[in-house]
């Protein structure tokens, strides 16, 4: 099963606000999710991201590939260079 880490959309029309989820990525964008890890607010001044660091890290060294956008969000945390410094 190919994972991936991307944004699930929720929240009111014109008023996104997005969980960062790892879901297979056969599901549509919005559908059944294999687990939360954080979220992202970007109607909040400036944006609100939280990410659960540890489940991030966890997903990343199985194999989950994230999306674009949740490959900056996690760049933005720092995530990403802590998980290449462990694969050294």
């Amino acid at each position: 099963m190919a994972t991936k880490i991307r944004l699930k959309r929720m929240g009111a029309k014109k008023n996104p606000f997005y969980r960062v989820v790892v879901a297979d990525s056969r599901t549509p964008r919005d559908g059944r999710f294999i687990e939360e890890i954080g979220y992202y607010d970007p109607a909040t001044e400036p944006a609100t991201i939280k990410i659960d660091e540890e489940k991030a890290l966890k997903w990343l060294a199985t194999g989950a590939k994230p999306t674009d956008t949740a490959k900056s969000l996690l760049q933005k945390q720092g995530i990403l260079s802590k998980f290449a410094e462990s694969r050294k």
